[in-house]
This record gives structure tokens, C-alpha cells and sequence, in this order.
């Protein structure tokens, strides 16, 4: 489930960001890149991406508007998570700890996580429905192609294109 739910990060566009997000969270959970430079690197590439890609300046405004909001919402999810690990941290300190304590924080992360796609496979929607079937394939085509650049294999070593 964790896969598909940044799957759909990968779909609405912000593959900057999901590329390195795409491999198994602990990978990019406590390391490098992920603090407000990263966010907004990710944003500025995003937009250029709009940019080129949607022809009616107001449209893509709001398509960048749009992808502001997608951006919130994952650096809120990454922060909840963040903090859902630090109490596994703490409960795994704990010897005497249940197995349903952890289930219990557990099933609250993958709540949030769903919670999360969810509303951002809503503003994907949203994205959408400004854009063209043309302008909404040619976006998704650079996506992919820039995605590349920071995918990972099961290892974390890049494995761009």
C-alpha cells in the first residue's frame, strides 16, 4: 500500500519529489534533502514544468497553486510519519512493550498515510480537470523522464536513466 500511495504522488506531477519518496520510506525518513530547501527546490521545478507544459497563463496559476497545496499536505504526511517512527523508537526501548502497542501506532500511520493520499489524489483531480488531455500527457511524460533521474533501486543506489 505504501508503494501506491506514492504512486499516486508520482501521477499529479511533483516527481521531483516522489522519485526519492518512491523507494521504501526509510530511506529518506531521518536523511539528507528532505528539509525546506528540498520542498521548495521540488516546488520550483514543479512550476517550470507547468510552465512549459500549460499554454493559459491563469490555468496554470491555478495548476501551480494546486501543486503548493499538494506540497503541504506531503511535508505534513512526512512529518507525521517522522513522528510516528520516533514512537516506535521509543516503544522498541521499552522491554516490557506489547506486540499491540505497536500495532496500535502502527495502524495510526498507515491511517495517516491513507489519509494523506487520499487528499492528495484529490488535488490530482483538481490538477486535472485545468488541464488538457494533451497538456496533462505531455506533464506526465516529463514527469516521468525527470522522476528518472531520482529513482533508486532496492539498494539506494540512483539508477537514473
Amino acid at each position: 500500500m505504501r508503494e501506491a500511495t506514492w504512486a499516486v504522488w508520482g501521477l499529479i506531477g511533483l516527481a521531483v519529489l516522489s522519485g526519492c519518496s518512491a523507494a521504501r520510506h526509510h530511506h529518506g525518513m531521518m536523511d539528507h534533502g528532505k528539509g525546506e530547501a528540498y520542498w521548495q527546490k521540488g516546488q520550483q521545478e514543479m512550476a517550470a514544468l507547468v510552465d512549459r507544459t500549460v499554454n493559459d497563463q491563469d490555468k496554470a496559476k491555478r495548476v501551480k497553486g494546486i501543486v503548493g497545496d499538494i506540497i503541504t499536505e506531503l511535508k505534513a504526511g512526512r512529518e507525521q510519519e517522522r513522528a510516528y517512527h520516533q514512537q516506535l523508537f521509543a516503544l522498541n526501548a521499552n522491554y516490557a512493550a506489547a506486540p499491540e502497542e505497536f500495532m496500535k501506532i502502527l495502524d495510526e500511520a498507515n491511517n495517516q498515510r491513507m489519509r494523506t493520499a487520499t487528499t492528495v489524489l484529490g488535488q490530482r483531480f483538481r490538477m486535472k480537470e485545468l488541464m488538457t488531455a494533451d497538456e496533462w500527457k505531455v506533464l506526465s511524460d516529463q514527469m516521468s523522464a525527470y522522476s528518472g533521474r531520482y529513482q533508486h533501486d532496492g539498494t539506494g543506489a540512483k539508477t537514473g536513466y
